[in-house]
């Protein structure tokens, strides 16, 4: 068993349909020298001669930058063939005296502000428009309303989404200007909370359902199922070490794996070598493989990149590797894997 990258799954709710490959954009706010117009444009090329239909954005990433470069790639493509999701949550704020370098001095001059309200995401939706250059997006996802954001504020920020953002949503839904809308985090606790306050269609879980961590599997997964929620599965390298495999300074969360986490990813890593499997490959295609996720959605900066990640979710890998995790209990007993499909 294996996947096609650019095929596409369905929301169950809403007609939105969403390729099993998805795309993060976050390396498009890069500021970094190699990450470049050109580069992102080359990326793009890539993502599209590969079928990618799912683009998933924000404004906080690269304080703006992404939505612009992303805009002015779908400037040279039929703006109907993709589906696009932003974020509201973060507006941008102009900052600084006088005329700042801008991405030549290593960032936009620009702070964030939480706002969650009513009036705060229908004028950050109107701002996404503008930088995508688009007069629509298909999927507005609430984010970061979590503690590791929002710390002791979570709850008071918890309450401006659900009275704020949410009834926003459901609105701009209702009248045709939105397809679907959802919640983006890494902290499927608070969407169990959601789920059952509100009337959502798609939740972004960022990390939480990988060959490394298993938490969402026994509640926040069947829960979704039972509501006919569609998961969108972000980070599936958990930023980097089922990428790289237990390198030196391989990271887990964006920070330096900690030794337990090395260990485990070198145990999967002698199963991939006994069995040929590429860790990445096996690392795409493992959330694929739970009924609940429509797309597992990472981030991409080269065409080198994207065409390697293809290559990852096509490959096939034999029953007998899977198998072999479960005997070794490294993935949850009861996870669906490719093999069963």
């Amino acid at each position: 068993m294996s996947y096609e990258p650019g095929a596409t799954r369905r929301f169950p709710r809403r007609d939105v349909a969403v390729s099993q490959l998805g795309v993060g954009t976050a390396p498009f706010g890069s500021v970094a020298q190699s990450d470049t117009d050109a580069s992102i444009a080359s990326a793009f090329a890539a993502m599209r001669d590969a079928g990618l239909r799912y683009f998933d954005t924000a404004p906080f990433y690269g304080l703006g930058l992404a939505e612009h470069r992303l805009g002015a790639c779908l400037r040279g493509v039929d703006r109907r063939t993709l589906v696009l999701s932003t974020k509201v949550g973060r507006l941008m704020r102009p900052v600084g005296d006088g005329v700042a370098a801008g991405v030549h001095g290593g960032s936009l001059p620009f702070e964030v502000a939480f706002d969650y309200s009513y009036d705060g995401t229908l004028r950050s939706l109107e701002h996404s428009l503008q930088r995508l250059g688009t007069n629509a997006v298909d999927i507005v996802l609430i984010h970061d309303v979590n503690r590791r954001w929002q710390g002791d504020l979570v709850e008071q920020r918890y309450r401006e989404a659900m009275a704020g953002a949410h009834r926003a949503l459901v609105e701009l839904r209702g009248a045709g200007v939105i397809k679907a809308f959802g919640v983006g985090v890494n902290d499927w606790s608070i969407l169990l909370r959601f789920a059952a306050d509100g009337d959502f269609d798609c939740f972004m879980l960022a990390g939480r359902y990988t060959l490394l961590d298993h938490t969402a599997i026994d509640t926040f997964l069947p829960d979704c199922e039972r509501r006919n929620i569609a998961v969108l599965m972000a980070a599936p390298f958990n930023s980097g070490i089922l990428a790289t495999g237990a390198t030196p300074g391989a990271t887990y969360f964006y920070v330096e794996a900690e030794r337990d986490i090395v260990e485990r990813t070198q145990r999967i890593e002698r199963v991939c070598r006994r069995h040929g499997v590429a860790i990445a490959s096996a690392a795409l295609q493992f959330p694929l493989a739970h009924p609940a996720i429509a797309s597992v959605v990472t981030g991409m900066r080269s065409a080198d990149e994207v065409r390697a990640n293809a290559a990852h979710c096509r490959a096939a890998i034999p029953r007998a590797f899977w198998d072999e995790l479960r005997h070794e209990r490294l993935i949850a007993e009861g996870a669906p894997v490719p093999a069963d499909a």
